[in-house]
């Protein structure tokens, strides 16, 4: 098994490449622990209770909090405003390299596209992303956050019981170690949304793949 001593060095590394706490959020600052008080396993298929809305006409990125609700001229549009519970098993999961992904609103296979493709692309709303089971970004509905390509960060907190929300946000959401995730992810070139990885324009992380899969596979909520 994975000690904690090293999921917790690479908790502090992966997602949070560096920069200043600019407050005490990433894709929002104020949030509160938010406990599950009644954990009810999802499954580890990606399917869950997600609390689906429609695009927000006003909404506060740092936050995430959104007021809901439909455009007279454009009409509804989807959006995901993941709680504690939607968070589940990360191996039921699609791998692409070395990232898990998933998409909340059934938009799995476009999503798997724009992931695949060599040249890029803009994920659906609704992508939920991690690579270790602390971190997650979600993709929210188009002017959530303007200045994150519509991305929502979260740093959590599993076990076995399920997650805790520590913080989510857009921009100044930082992880247990300090390290801001938007300062990281804005470095990504952008053809790749956002999106992190080796000669995508991000500070490259000190592991290996190996080692990021053993994190995975020591997501707690798997068992």
């Amino acid at each position: 098994m994975l000690s904690r001593a090293l999921l917790l060095s690479l908790s502090s590394l992966l997602l949070a490449c560096g920069g200043e706490p600019a407050g005490t959020t990433d894709e929002s600052s104020g949030t509160t622990l938010a406990p599950i008080t009644d954990p009810t396993p999802t499954g580890t298929d990606g399917s869950s209770g997600a609390s689906t809305t429609e695009a927000p006409t006003t909404g506060d990125a740092t936050t995430g909090d959104a007021t809901t609700g439909a455009d007279a001229t454009t009409g509804a549009a989807e959006d995901l405003d993941m709680q504690p519970e939607d968070f589940v098993c990360i191996l039921g999961w699609d791998k692409v390299r070395k990232f898990r992904i998933t998409n909340l609103l059934g938009h799995l296979d476009e999503a798997l596209a724009v992931a695949n493709n060599p040249e890029g692309g803009v994920y659906p709303v609704g992508t939920v992303v991690q690579l270790i089971p602390t971190e997650a970004m979600v993709k929210r509905a188009p002017g959530f956050a303007p200045n994150n390509s519509d991305w929502e960060f979260f740093f959590l907190e599993a076990s076995a019981e399920g997650t805790v929300i520590v913080e989510r946000g857009a921009e100044t959401v930082v992880n247990g170690f300090g390290g801001n995730c938007f300062d990281c992810h804005a470095k990504a070139a952008p053809q790749w949304d956002r999106l992190c990885e080796e000669g995508h324009g991000c500070d490259p992380l000190p592991f290996t793949a190996e080692q990021i899969e053993m994190v995975q596979q020591s997501d707690p909520r798997c068992r």
